[in-house]
Parts: structure tokens; C-alpha cells; sequence
């Protein structure tokens, strides 16, 4: 039997297969293990050594119970020369033949089969070129189940790399949609706030412009009191007036934020910062406080020159859009 196992090794045969082949058919020779190897190709190998206890177990189809009476008959001439000796075993349902009783056996496990009678026909063995075509056909059939598997799996694999392409430019179309939607979010966060700032530098612009022209209707009036000339007429600080309307207009809308200059009444650089339109009063004093060491938030006093107007400890408990300070204002901090 090492011929059989030798010849299905040099066919690339996997050798626990090819053992589990020969123990199953009883090592009745390199046909029958090549069979068993083909129709139990996907399935995996069994214990061993539980196929070679049930090979064990079955019994030879020729062993008669009664060969020693047999043997008698004989001798005294009542067994004649056309005596019948079963030498296979057929299936009376598919009409397959078969040389022992393990191969019936396995052959009803796998048709479900159970009809079978003993056959005087005689199974040759297969000759040289007889195992040579049955080598070549079972390497075709072989060779023509791997050439399918290889195209199942090549659609299988092609399949799956559509699904992973269009997954990967789904996710890459969700992510440039989010680049997009951050880029106008922040484009418009920029264009609101170039917005807000250009109105609060108008605003700034005009409050400056109306302390101008209320520093030099002063000194106009102070200079004619001197000179003994008749003093100007107030009237003419109508326009500061009218030019504040718009900005007081502005700053009756609802601005988050209120952008503050703060200029000193002895002088120095003035102080920029932004608060919340939502801020009390007291938070400008503090802020002060945070810049200068030896300003005291609970003792300055802030004014603001036009609309002419001081402000009360009540008023720095309120906020910056109720004392009508939005969207930007200019204040006078006097220590």
C-alpha cells in the first residue's frame, strides 16, 4: 500500500488526506482512495484513529460463518463446481458495484442507499494506463474546480473593491462638505465681524469728531469772554446733536459685544477692549484697575464728554446696552 500512498503524495495530495483515504477505504488499492479523496475534497479530516476502529469493525463480505460445514459439503461432493461465490457487492438501487463491504458502507453513508445484494461479478483491478487516465481526469476535474474558485473569488474581490471605493468616496464627499460648510461659517463670522468693527470705528470716528467741536465751541466762548466780544451762540452744538442721532440709533440695536476706548482724564495713551453688551458698568472700572496698579475700581469715576453725561455708582450695576454704550463708545476714566 506504500505505492498507493506514495503515487497520491507525488499528486500534491495533503498527507493526513491521503491517510484518512486509505483507512477509510480499507487499503483496497489507489482507485478507491482517489475517489474518496474527490467526493470529500471540502470536507475536513476526521480522527483518525475513530476511522480505523469503524474500518475495524467491518466485516469481510466473503467470511461464511459456515466454512468448516462448508468445507465438509465440499469434500463429500455436494458443493458442485457451479456452487455461486459472491465476489462484490452491488446496490440494487443504483446498480454500483463495489469490492468490499467498506466501500458499500461508505457508499450508503453518502447516497442514503440501503438496498444492496452480494454479486458473483468481479472487479479487475485497473491497469497501468487504466490508473494513468484516472490520474488525468481527477487532475482536470480538479484543475477545473480551482480555475472556478479562482473566478468566484476574483468576482468576489472585485465586488468588495467597488464597495470599499464608493465608501471612500462617499466619506471623502462628507468630508469636503464639512470643509465647505466650516470655510462659509467662518467666512461669515469674518464678514459679521468686519462689519460690527467697521460700524464701531464710525461711531468711535463721530464721538471724536463731536468732542472736536465741543472743545472748540468752549474755547471760542472762553476766547470772546476774554476779549470782551459777544459769546457765540450755544445753538451752534445743534449739529453735534444731530450727528450723535445715528449713532445713538446704532446703538440702540442688539449688539453682542460693545467696543470701549477709554481715555484718562490726566492724560496718557487712551485703552481699547471689547465686553459683552450684556456687561455691567463696573466691569470697564475693573478693567482699568487690571492696567493701571494705582487706579482703585471702586473709587473712578467714568463720564462720557458727549452726550454729556457722569456716571453714578447705580449706573455701573447696569449694563453697557442699557446705559445705550452699543456697539462702541468712548469714556473718561478720572481716578
Amino acid at each position: 500500500m506504500a505505492g498507493d500512498k506514495d503515487t497520491l503524495l507525488g499528486m500534491g495530495f495533503d498527507a493526513a488526506r491521503v491517510e484518512w483515504a486509505l483507512k477509510a477505504t480499507g487499503n483496497r488499492g489507489l482507485q478507491p482512495a482517489m475517489d474518496h479523496i474527490l467526493e470529500h475534497e471540502s470536507q475536513p479530516v476526521p480522527d483518525l484513529g475513530a476511522v480505523s476502529e469503524q474500518a475495524g469493525r467491518s466485516e469481510p463480505m466473503d467470511v461464511d460463518e459456515d466454512d468448516e460445514d462448508a468445507e465438509a459439503l465440499k469434500s463429500l461432493g455436494a458443493l458442485k463446481g457451479n456452487a455461486v461465490e459472491a465476489k462484490s457487492i452491488k446496490c440494487s438501487e443504483c446498480g454500483k458495484i463495489f469490492k468490499n463491504t467498506a466501500l458499500a458502507n461508505f457508499h450508503a453513508e453518502k447516497s442514503g442507499h440501503d438496498q444492496f445484494e452480494e454479486s458473483t461479478e468481479e472487479i479487475k483491478p485497473l491497469t497501468e494506463e487504466e490508473k494513468k487516465q484516472r490520474l488525468e481526469d481527477l487532475k482536470a476535474k480538479m484543475a477545473e474546480k480551482r480555475s472556478k474558485k479562482a473566478i468566484e473569488e476574483a468576482k468576489e474581490n472585485k465586488i468588495n473593491e467597488a464597495l470599499r471605493r464608493k465608501a471612500g468616496k462617499d466619506m471623502g464627499k462628507i468630508k469636503e462638505d464639512m470643509k465647505l460648510k466650516e470655510a462659509l461659517k467662518e467666512a461669515e463670522a469674518k464678514k459679521r465681524e468686519k462689519i460690527e468693527d467697521a460700524k464701531a470705528k464710525a461711531a468711535i470716528k463721530a464721538q471724536i469728531e463731536a468732542d472736536k467741536k465741543a472743545r472748540a465751541e468752549k474755547a471760542a466762548r472762553e476766547k470772546a469772554i476774554r476779549d470782551g466780544q459777544p459769546v457765540p451762540d450755544s445753538g451752534a452744538a445743534g449739529p453735534s446733536r444731530a450727528a450723535a442721532a445715528p449713532a445713538s440709533a446704532v446703538a440702540g440695536k442688539d449688539f453682542k459685544e460693545t467696543r470701549l476706548q477709554i481715555r484718562m482724564s490726566t492724560g496718557g495713551p487712551p485703552y481699547t477692549t471689547t465686553l459683552s453688551s450684556d456687561a455691567p458698568l463696573r466691569e470697564v472700572a475693573e478693567y482699568l484697575a487690571g492696567q493701571l496698579n494705582t487706579l482703585d475700581s471702586e473709587t473712578v469715576t467714568l463720564s462720557q464728554h458727549f452726550p454729556r453725561k457722569i456716571f453714578t455708582r447705580q449706573d455701573f450695576e447696569k449694563s453697557l446696552k442699557d446705559l445705550g454704550l452699543t456697539p462702541s463708545a468712548v469714556l473718561i476714566a478720572t481716578p
